[in-house]
């Protein structure tokens, strides 16, 4: 039976950097305010000629690199965005592709907010399992700074722009194989966080141009549904796999609020040591959040080969995943 397995990690960060202090001189903020409802202090900005393509080509570049597998041999990329390249085509996935010198492979995009990440993982991981692939290129990557309205003080300090990508191969190593990946959804909280314009679900008239194709927020509903969703979907998949929360090596959940990342924290009486916070410098990256995250701990020499993650996320739809992934490097 062949199994999928979490071979590399790679992410990328555009230089531009945006500070409490700049946002303040933008809105009615203060590094203060911002830094104790949400523990961010910067995020990185794309510029305006780096597209979420590009952004995507640098992480996967390095992922493909680490992974000690040939880029000939990729036969699938995903991508994870709700800020591609183009609505609605052709996927950022396909100009990925293209991009790094791929030919004739299954490439596509999803959308599923900030759980985009483990929702392609779950793909690559069903596509590797069935037989179908063999080495999947899965990555999250995000221009937010292209949907965000810096007018609206409640949103513009949250989101950043990166990328994260991996590599999941096929294994007939069951010691190196993907535990478990859970993914839900309920459309009946759809309007807690959205991009109301744009679609065919919006009017087009004039006022719609005006508004622009921006993200909208209901803060204090979604932090209390994320806080309670989060903690029960990871009591969950760990209960089901019989994994006491004390053996997880690496808690990654998705870098959108630290008051968020502490109350499942808590929850799940993850330590400090545990819980991987990225927030402070880069903001909510959607669905590059967590591959973000672990790049960070990989370059950091603390994520080492057979540690445990725990990937934890919630965003928009309202979507959320959690999954089980011991690190699997071939090299």
């Amino acid at each position: 039976m062949a199994y999928a397995a979490f071979r590399s990690i790679g992410a990328y960060v555009p230089q531009k950097i945006l500070t409490n202090e700049d946002l303040a001189e933008m809105v009615d903020t203060s590094d203060e305010w911002i830094t104790k409802r949400t523990g961010i202090k910067e995020r990185h900005i794309a510029s305006d000629d780096e597209y979420t393509s590009d952004l995507g080509v640098k992480a996967a570049r390095q992922a493909i690199e680490r992974s000690g597998i040939a880029l000939e041999d990729i036969d699938m990329v995903v991508c994870a965005t709700i800020s591609p390249d183009y609505f609605c085509m052709p996927s950022t996935a396909t100009i990925i592709s293209t991009k790094l010198g791929l030919k004739n492979v299954t490439a596509f995009d999803i959308s599923a907010a900030c759980t985009g990440f483990v929702y392609i993982l779950s793909i690559a991981k069903a596509f590797i399992e069935s037989g179908m692939k063999k080495n999947v290129l899965i990555i999250g990557a995000e221009k937010l700074s292209a949907i965000t309205d810096y007018t609206d003080r409640g949103t513009c300090i949250l989101f950043g722009d990166g990328a994260g990508a991996a590599v999941i191969s096929a294994t007939d190593n069951k010691d190196e194989a993907i535990v478990d990946v859970h993914t839900g959804a309920d459309g009946e909280y759809a309007d807690l966080l959205m991009t109301p314009n744009g679609g065919s679900g919006s009017a087009h008239d004039a006022l719609e141009e005006e508004a622009g194709v921006f993200m909208q927020m209901k803060g204090n509903e979604t932090f209390k549904v994320a806080v309670r969703t989060l903690t029960k979907d990871v009591k969950e998949i760990l209960e089901h796999n019989n994994i006491a929360s004390e053996s997880i090596e690496h808690f990654v959940p998705h870098q959108a609020n630290y008051r968020i990342i502490k109350a499942v924290g808590d929850a799940l009486k993850m330590t400090e040591e545990q819980v991987v916070l990225t927030v402070h410098k880069y903001g909510n990256t959607s669905g590059a959040s967590i591959p973000m995250a672990i790049n960070d701990i990989y370059e950091a020499g603390e994520l080492k080969a057979g540690e445990m993650m725990l990937l934890d996320a919630f965003g928009g739809g309202l979507t959320w995943g959690s999954a089980l992934v011991p690190f699997s490097p071939l090299k």
